[in-house]
C-alpha cells in the first residue's frame, strides 16, 4: 500500500485541489504511517457536487429499488468480511487500538451494513383512517445529500454507523473522517465501488475540521449533517447547519456514571468499572470516567480496582499481549496528561498510577498509563470535565438518593452503567438517570440493533437501530380525496 492516499470523489481517486497534504502518524512509534491529501472547501464542493447528482440523476436515491440497495450492502458487508484482518491491522497502525478490539470492530462494520441491507426492504408506509371521504398515505424517502463527520475513537466502525443507514434509506454522502485516522475510511470507500455503489453516492474528503469539515456543513446543496466528536464542535456544527435548516444529527461527549452498589457482585462489578474506562485507552464518549462506589465498599473497591488497573499491560496494539494501546496522537497525550497534573493539583489521591512500555521502539509512542484518583470532591475538575483518556475518578456515596443526585451531577447525558443485584434498585435508578444509554450489571455494551446517543450536551438524535435509519428519511403525507 502506498504511503501517499488520495481521497474518493465521484469514483474516482483524487487529490487536493491545491495539492495540500496531511501526514498520519502511527501512535505506537510516533513515526510517520501516510499522508492524505488535505481538502478544502473546493474538494468539498467537488463531492457535494457528485453527491447532488448522483441523487438527483437516479443514480442511487429512493427510487432505486430496495432491493438493489439491499443487495449493494450485503456485497459491500462481505467484502469487509473477506478482508477483516487486513482492514484491523490497518486500523491498530492508524489508531493504536489493540488488534483484538480492531477485529471486534471489523466484524461489527461488516454486521453493520447487513443489518441496514435488511431494513432497505422494509421501509413500509402507513395509512391512518381519515374517514370514508379521503385515503391518506404517510410515506418515507431519503432526505437527500448527506454530510457525515466522524471522530477518530472508532474510526471505521463510526463511519459505517453513518453510512450504512444513510444509503439504505437511499441518501447519498460524503464523508469526512478524522484527519489522524483516514486510512481505513478510505479504504471502505473502494470497497464500496468495488461492491457496485455508483460513483457519487459516496465520497470521502479528507482534510481538517476547519478546512473540510467547516464547508461541508455550511454547504448549502447538503441536506443533512451527521457528527460525532466534542460537545464545543457539535455546538459549532449546530449553529452553521441552522442558517441553512439542515437537518442534523450529534453525538458528542460524555461523562457517564458508573454506579457501584454494595449489593453488587462484586468481582464482576470490579472487572466491569475497569472495562468501562479502560476499554479502547478510555477514548470512549461513553467511558465510565466517574465512579461511584458505595461507602460500606469502597475502601475494598478501590483496593481492588488498582489491582484489576496493574493487570494492564500496554503496548504495540500488534502485539498480541497488549491489552492497552497508546493514544490516538501527541495533542491527545498531551491533553489527557494535563488533565492528570489538574487532578493532582486539585487534591485527589493517585491510587494508582501505571507504567509506560519499555520496548525501546515504542519510546515515540503517545502512550499514558491508566491512572485511578480518589477524588476529595464531585466538583473537580476530572470529576466533571471529559478527559478522554485511560483516568478513572473514584468517589464514595451513601444511598440510592445520592447515587441518583451525582449521577445525573454533569453536563453530559450519555451513558450510565449501574452495578446491583437488586433489580428493582437497578431499574429505579436506570428510570432516574438522565442519559440514552443505561447499563444495568454491564458496561459498553452496544448493539447496532439497538439505539446511541444522549441527553444533555452529549447530543441531538439517535443512531443505530430502526431510529438511526429514520434519521435519514422524511415523511411526506399525500392525502387523497375520495368523495
Amino acid at each position: 500500500m502506498s504511503s501517499e492516499r488520495r481521497m474518493f470523489i465521484d469514483g474516482e481517486w483524487a487529490d487536493a485541489r491545491d495539492g495540500g497534504r496531511i501526514p498520519v502518524f502511527e501512535p505506537s512509534t510516533g513515526a510517520p504511517l501516510a499522508s492524505v491529501p488535505a481538502g478544502t472547501e473546493a474538494d468539498v464542493h467537488r463531492a457535494v457536487t457528485a453527491a447532488r447528482r448522483a441523487f438527483d440523476g437516479g443514480a442511487w436515491n429512493g427510487e432505486v429499488p430496495p432491493r438493489h440497495r439491499a443487495a449493494v450492502l450485503n456485497r459491500i458487508a462481505g467484502r469487509i468480511r473477506s478482508r477483516a484482518g487486513e482492514l484491523a491491522r490497518l486500523e491498530v497502525r492508524d489508531s493504536g487500538k489493540p488488534l483484538g478490539d480492531a477485529l471486534a470492530e471489523m466484524d461489527e462494520a461488516a454486521f453493520i451494513f447487513e443489518y441496514y441491507a435488511g431494513w432497505a426492504t422494509k421501509l413500509a408506509g402507513e395509512i391512518p383512517p381519515v374517514g370514508p371521504e379521503a385515503l391518506n398515505l404517510i410515506t418515507y424517502e431519503p432526505v437527500g445529500v448527506c454530510g457525515l463527520i466522524v471522530p477518530w475513537n472508532f474510526p471505521l466502525v463510526m463511519a459505517v454507523q453513518k453510512i450504512a443507514p444513510a444509503l439504505a434509506a437511499g441518501c447519498t454522502a460524503v464523508l469526512k473522517p478524522a484527519e489522524d485516522t483516514p486510512l481505513t475510511a478510505l479504504e471502505l470507500a473502494g470497497i464500496a465501488a468495488e461492491a457496485g455503489l455508483p460513483a457519487g453516492a459516496l465520497n470521502v474528503v479528507t482534510g481538517t475540521g476547519p478546512e473540510a469539515g467547516a464547508p461541508l456543513v455550511a454547504h448549502p446543496a447538503v441536506d443533512k449533517v451527521s457528527f460525532t466528536g466534542s460537545r464545543d464542535v457539535g455546538v459549532q456544527v449546530a449553529t452553521s447547519a441552522a442558517a441553512t435548516l439542515k437537518r442534523v444529527t450529534l453525538e458528542l461527549g460524555g461523562k457517564s456514571p458508573n454506579v457501584v452498589f454494595a449489593d453488587a457482585e462484586f468481582t464482576e462489578a470490579v472487572a466491569g468499572t475497569c472495562r468501562g474506562i479502560f476499554t479502547n485507552q478510555g477514548e470512549v464518549c461513553s467511558a465510565g470516567s466517574r465512579v461511584l462506589i458505595q461507602r460500606e465498599i469502597f475502601d475494598d473497591a478501590l483496593e481492588a480496582l488498582a489491582a484489576q488497573a496493574a493487570r494492564i499491560r500496554l503496548g504495540d496494539g500488534l502485539d498480541t499481549r497488549t491489552t492497552m494501546g497508546p493514544l490516538v496522537s501527541a495533542r491527545q497525550r498531551d491533553r489527557v496528561m494535563r488533565y492528570i497534573e489538574i487532578g493532582e493539583k486539585e487534591g485527589a489521591r493517585a491510587v494508582h498510577t501505571g507504567s509506560l512500555p519499555g520496548e525501546p521502539e515504542l519510546a515515540g509512542g503517545y502512550f499514558v498509563p491508566p491512572v485511578i484518583f480518589h477524588a476529595s470532591s464531585h466538583d473537580l475538575r476530572i470529576a466533571q470535565e471529559e478527559i478522554f483518556g485511560p483516568v478513572m475518578t473514584v468517589l464514595p456515596f451513601d444511598g440510592v438518593d445520592e447515587a441518583i443526585r451525582l449521577a445525573n451531577d454533569t453536563a453530559f447525558g450519555l451513558g450510565a452503567a449501574i452495578w446491583t443485584n437488586d433489580v428493582r434498585k437497578g431499574l429505579r435508578v436506570a428510570k432516574a438517570v438522565r442519559a440514552g444509554v443505561v447499563w444495568l450489571n454491564d458496561t459498553q455494551a452496544a448493539p447496532s440493533e439497538g439505539i446511541w446517543g444522549g441527553f444533555k450536551a452529549s447530543g441531538v438524535g439517535r443512531e443505530l437501530g430502526r431510529q438511526g435509519l429514520e434519521a435519514y428519511l422524511e415523511a411526506k403525507q399525500i392525502h387523497i380525496k375520495l368523495t
